[in-house]
Order: structure tokens, then C-alpha cells, then sequence
């Protein structure tokens, strides 16, 4: 009697999964690495670490920091009000660099996709049957290679999983799928979604679209005469939790990169309000161009001493790697903006050509 040999065709594969890292506190968590006495106090990482210096904001705030009601983009001195006892950090860029290479390279020791979206978070794409249990050794394996601590969302998309791991944070572990996507998500605000903003979500609701839920069954042919044929069908695609593209192993790769610069003291000159500008250009543009990227398009951001603020862009003739044309754009974007009140804040950003 011949021995039956098992109808390897027939075992069903493995589900595949998306899962979004998310490193918990990710500045501050890297300073109190390296100062393990900060653990358990409130701190917080922002500009040159003295919140007596005028218009500094928190970058980041550890847990504690935040019990006292002290949020990223917070005024440093306002941090302070809040918690005297706060321990004030300065921002060491080259540190969380050298963190987060250290995460990643240990998430590529995984049976795993990698896709890389910053210094403190990435996507996995996944083949298992139990995801919570791959997630709990992603932590695990964070926790022992780099001695930082993380969340994991569970999704079949990006959005499923990044909107999951807003329900994991701090240091857990959460899941959202098709099947409970809308029960979950569905009576919340179309902001609460992971690219849709103020502006779009002020347009979606022109047409009574306020929830994910309304969204979910919006007419996708209306959205797109409002939105255009791409981004209208987007937008209800969002609502439904998302599309389903693969995740790419691929590192993330910048649209733009900006510098800015807030003032301890408002500036009117002109002249000086130019130079700062044409400095800002000619920085952010060395930069890219040590990336090996060129520049398409060149904006400028004002914010005045009464916080309004505006944006302007123009596109370069052709792609550029020269300082000085991204700057000679910049001081001519500028003047568009007219008579300018007494300046608070500069930035100049430049969109980038996008690699073949």
C-alpha cells in the first residue's frame, strides 16, 4: 500500500499582515537611554534645552511630562509653568540618527518586509497566522537589541495599522480589520484619519461628509469632480481603511525637506528678513544636493508676530542643484508676499525630483 503524501497545494498559506512600529517616546526615550537617572521623571526634548530662551517648543515629552498636560509644539516656557520640575533637554539630532538605525537593522533581522517612514516608526509586511504573537516579538526584539520600547498596530493596511497602534501606545499591542474597521473608526471625524487634515476634512464637510462613516459611503464620483479623479476616490478608499499596495522594502524617501527658523526677537527690515531667507535656501538646498537629489520647487513660509501664517511656492524652470538659483527663487517667491509685518518665523522648503 503506497504511502499518501500530503497535498502540499492545498495547505492554505499563511494571512498576510501590516504592522506599524511605533517607538514610544522616541527623543526623550533615547536621553534617558543615555542618562538611565532621567527614567520615571518628567523631561522633555526641545530646541537648546533652556526654557527661559524665548519661542523654543517641546519636540517631545516623556509620559510624565505629559500627566502635566505638556504636548509636543508647546512653547518651552509654557512647559516649564506647567512642571518646574521638568528636566529640559536639548535636541541632539546625530543621537536619534544612530537610535533609529540601530531599530531598523534589528526589525531587518525579521522574517519581514521593512518599509522605514522615519526615525521612529516603520511598516512590516508579515506572513503569519498569529499576528499578536510576531508583534510581542517585535517588541521583545526592540527591547533587547536597543533597550527602547514600542507599539504595534495590526492592520491588512497601512491605515488599519497606524490607526491601530494610536490604540496600543504606550508599549502595547492593537489589531483593526475590515471586519471591525467601521464599528471602531466609523463615528469619529474624518481628521482622525491618517492623511486627511484641517483644510480637506473644512472641504469634505462643504459636501456633509463629517465622519469616516459618512465617507465610507460617500459617492466616489462626486468626490472626484470636488477633489479630482486621484484624490477623490482616495478619499473614500481612506474611509474604508485604506488600500491594500504591498509594502516595499525600500526606504521612505522625502518629497521635500525644509528648514525654518522662529526669532527671539520679531524682524521688520526688509533687507534682513531677505538675507535670513536666502540662507535658509541656500542650507536647505546643500543638503539636498549632498543626498543627490535635485530641486523643483521652492516655498517660503511666513508667520508674523500674531501667529498668522502663510505659504508660498513657485517651480523652477528645471530640476537645479545650484544654491543660488534655489535661493534667487526664494527671494523672489518672498515678494510676493508684499509689505510684511514685524516677522516672527521664516522657512523656506524645497520639493524634490523623485529618484527613477
Amino acid at each position: 500500500m503506497c504511502e499518501q503524501r500530503p497535498d502540499v497545494d492545498a495547505v492554505a498559506p499563511s494571512p498576510t499582515w501590516v504592522m506599524h512600529v511605533d517607538l514610544d517616546q522616541f527623543l526623550v526615550a533615547v536621553e534617558v537611554r543615555r542618562r538611565p537617572e532621567l527614567a520615571g521623571l518628567p523631561v522633555v526634548v526641545g530646541g537648546n534645552g533652556d526654557p527661559r530662551r524665548p519661542r523654543q517648543v517641546v519636540a517631545s515629552a516623556s509620559y510624565e511630562a505629559r500627566a502635566f498636560g505638556i504636548r509636543s509644539g508647546m512653547p518651552l516656557r509654557q512647559a516649564l509653568r506647567r512642571c518646574p520640575d521638568t528636566v529640559f533637554l536639548a535636541s541632539d539630532r546625530s543621537a536619534y540618527d544612530a537610535a533609529s538605525l540601530e531599530v531598523m537593522a534589528a526589525l531587518r533581522t525579521l522574517p519581514a518586509t521593512v518599509e522605514v517612514w522615519g526615525w521612529d516608526e516603520a511598516f512590516l509586511g508579515v506572513a503569519v497566522d498569529d499576528p499578536e504573537a510576531f508583534a510581542g516579538d517585535v517588541k521583545a526584539l526592540v527591547a533587547t537589541a536597543t533597550g527602547l520600547s514600542c507599539a504595534v498596530g495590526i492592520g491588512e493596511t497601512r491605515l488599519m495599522a497606524k490607526t491601530a497602534t494610536g490604540f496600543a501606545k504606550p508599549g502595547g499591542i492593537a489589531r483593526l480589520t475590515r471586519r471591525d474597521w467601521l464599528a471602531t473608526m466609523g463615528a469619529k471625524p474624518v481628521t482622525s484619519l491618517w492623511g486627511i487634515g484641517a483644510r480637506t476634512a473644512t472641504r469634505l464637510g462643504e459636501l456633509g461628509i463629517a465622519s469616516v462613516d459618512d465617507l465610507a459611503r460617500a459617492d466616489h464620483e462626486r468626490l472626484a469632480r470636488v477633489f479630482g479623479p486621484r484624490i477623490g476616490p482616495h478619499l473614500r478608499v481612506l474611509g474604508l481603511g485604506g488600500g491594500t499596495s504591498p509594502i516595499v522594502d525600500e526606504p521612505h524617501v522625502a518629497r521635500g525637506r525644509s528648514k525654518e527658523e522662529t526669532f527671539t526677537a520679531d524682524i521688520e527690515d526688509p533687507g534682513v528678513i531677505a538675507a535670513h531667507v536666502e540662507r535658509l535656501a541656500r542650507a536647505v538646498t546643500n543638503d539636498v544636493v549632498a543626498e543627490g537629489r535635485r530641486v523643483t520647487h521652492v516655498a517660503v513660509k511666513v508667520r508674523t508676530a500674531s501667529f498668522f501664517t502663510r505659504t508660498k511656492i513657485s517651480k523652477l524652470p528645471s530640476p537645479t542643484v545650484d544654491p543660488a538659483d534655489v535661493a534667487a527663487t526664494a527671494i523672489m517667491v518672498l515678494g510676493r508676499f508684499g509689505e510684511l509685518r514685524p516677522v516672527r518665523l521664516l522657512g523656506v522648503r524645497v520639493v524634490l525630483q523623485m529618484p527613477p
